[in-house]
């Protein structure tokens, strides 16, 4: 009698369909859509895991390693991923502990589970948006010069303004540390002696804010991040802490090519 060869069974093959989450399921648990909704989306070839357009419904996922875009953009549907925003009050320094006993951003951080790291810093005098996150590809990439994140920043600074000072920061001045333009300026509003500025800029090198107002004659009063990317500083108080949404959380990843 002659054996017959039998192949190993599908489901005992590494990427089964019987392992991990279905796909519709992990999109409605991240808020994506109703499961319906989410088959639609799959059957319209709208969803993509790991770099591959999927359009089967009965695609499974592991949701802790699984990279999904949906229309093009990252969805996080990896729930032990934190991404926080931190309203850093003034006088506040930007480490996660200090051997002094000064206050910094950890004791804020206190009670939240796993380690965690601020995306670059804010010196100890700036209020404002600082991201909390224990993503650390995220965290590099965002503070890496090579993506050109933009940053937004509110600086009380010494008036009066002068016309031409938004071009003069825009074709650049030379600091000590090399050359630094900004890629928007505007002035918001002027009271006597003191105006208030918008800044917008991709660098990342240590005061440059400070510093290069200070070069153009207008030293800063009081500075504020308002802005990383698309994520927005909006109605937090000084010291509050929110996770970011489903968008702002995407707008990050697709900022910086995840």
């Amino acid at each position: 009698m002659t054996s017959e060869y039998r192949s190993p069974s599908h489901a005992s093959r590494p990427g089964a369909d019987s392992e991990g989450t279905r796909l519709q399921k992990v999109l409605s648990q991240a808020g994506v859509a109703s499961r319906r909704a989410a088959e639609e989306m799959i059957a319209e070839g709208r969803i993509e895991v790991d770099g591959e357009v999927v359009t089967e419904l009965g695609r499974r996922v592991d949701p802790a390693t699984a990279v999904i875009h949906v229309d093009g953009n990252r969805v996080m549907v990896n729930d032990d991923l934190t991404h926080l925003l931190l309203n850093k009050p003034r006088g506040i320094l930007c480490t996660m502990s200090d051997d002094k006993g000064r206050p910094c951003i950890g004791d804020y951080l206190r009670e939240r589970q796993g380690k965690l790291f601020h995306v670059g810093r804010l010196d100890q005098d700036t209020e404002g948006l600082l991201l909390i996150t224990n993503d650390g590809e995220l965290a590099n990439r965002l503070m890496h010069p090579s993506y050109q994140v933009r940053k937004t920043y509110l600086a009380e600074v010494l008036g009066p303004i002068p016309k031409d000072l938004g071009q003069r920061l825009r074709e650049g001045v030379e600091l000590d540390d090399g050359p630094v333009k900004v890629d928007r300026f505007k002035l918001v509003d002027m009271n006597q002696n003191r105006a208030l500025v918008e800044i917008v800029l991709h660098e990342g090198r240590k005061r440059i804010v400070r510093r290069l107002l200070k070069h153009v004659g207008h030293p800063v009063q009081r500075l504020v991040r308002t802005q990383l990317g698309q994520v927005r500083l909006t109605t937090e108080r000084p010291g509050a802490i929110r996770p970011l949404n489903q968008q702002e959380v995407g707008s990050l990843y697709r900022a910086v090519g995840l």
